[in-house]
């Protein structure tokens, strides 16, 4: 396993890492998530990726057990919980980013995770309804209480990211150092071009999820129905399917399957190395529902080896979807 720093912090983290959305507490039993985590640690993984909205609280509670079982040593692993969405409640004091709801969420996440402090705390969207400058205090002070290490945020804009910074600055307070955005060989704009200029003014740490198009680019589906069992066909995730599932996406998905087996590789493999060939990603977040599945995926550190420059040029023209950069 290869590691890579967070943004500019200091923290170095695992450039592959293991998350629970939409597996753990709902579509694999405890015991395969156990499996899967230990998988993970001992082939290098040092970060696992929660939130409180994941299988509304139980994802969270599911690896608390699994972490307190293994017993690994606390300063060998990163766990991280997101706040936001709540985990259920609807109320207006049980979501958002006001102070009240970050706070009990950090402190319902420690309780769950088991933990005594979560190494990274997100903002799982932005919060129309509350000022930036109370999440950031909130965030700052949650630091300074040791409860969190590092704050970060989840599909914010570039603009909303500088705002928190500014407010940081302002008052000399701890700002974000990392974003949670979707990032795959479809889904490149933000990643590539929106945060251009925040990576060199204040640096920014990038923990990616679905890499593989929520399992486009595994190359399973063969049409747009979705194949059964996989994650497209689970319940309430009718919206993702309309929207990753489509003709065009499955055409593309055949021509890069092709470019793949040249490389001896699977098609999820090579799609994972390309994200990490983003010198921007500090780690890909994996999800995996099968032991067979994580351990093939783990592959992806090495393989990036690969993918030469005329590998790359292969599969953008492939893509044919590069970000426009703005000209000035």
């Amino acid at each position: 396993m290869r590691y890579r720093r967070l943004g500019t912090s200091g923290l170095q983290v695992s450039e592959l890492s293991l998350g629970s959305w939409l597996t753990f507490g709902k579509q694999i039993t405890d015991a395969t998530a156990e499996k899967l985590m230990k998988t993970a640690y001992d082939n290098g993984i040092n970060f696992f990726d929660n939130a409180e909205i994941y299988a509304r609280g139980e994802s969270e509670r599911v690896m608390g057990k699994i972490l307190k079982k293994q017993k690994w040593s606390r300063d060998t692993w990163i766990v991280s919980s997101k706040a936001y969405f709540g985990a259920g409640g609807k109320l207006p004091t049980q979501v958002g980013l006001h102070r009240k709801h970050v706070v009990e969420a950090c402190n319902d996440a420690l309780k769950r995770l088991q933990v005594e402090y979560l190494d990274l705390y997100f903002c799982h969207r932005p919060d129309k309804n509350t000022p930036i400058e109370e999440t950031v205090w909130t965030m700052h002070q949650l630091i300074m209480s040791g409860k969190v290490l590092y704050w970060g945020t989840s599909e914010w804009s570039a603009q909303e990211i500088m705002e928190a910074h500014m407010v940081a600055k302002q008052h000399h307070l701890i700002g974000p150092v990392m974003e949670q955005p979707q990032y795959n060989m479809f889904h490149r704009a933000k990643v590539e071009v929106e945060f251009g200029q925040v990576y060199k003014t204040v640096g920014l740490g990038t923990t990616i999820w679905s890499p593989l198009a929520s399992g486009i680019l595994t190359g399973k589906h063969r049409d747009i129905k979705a194949t059964k069992g996989t994650r497209l066909t689970m319940e309430g995730l009718d919206w993702l399917r309309e929207r990753e599932l489509t003709p065009d996406r499955l055409k593309t998905v055949e021509k890069l399957n092709k470019i793949a087996d040249g490389l001896g590789l699977s098609l999820p493999v090579m799609a994972l190395a390309w994200c990490l060939k983003n010198p921007n990603v500090s780690t890909v977040i994996l999800g995996a529902s099968k032991e067979t599945q994580l351990k093939e995926n783990l592959k992806a550190s090495e393989a990036q080896d690969l993918l030469t420059p005329a590998v790359m040029e292969k599969i953008e023209n492939v893509l044919n979807n590069a970000p426009v950069r703005p000209q000035w």
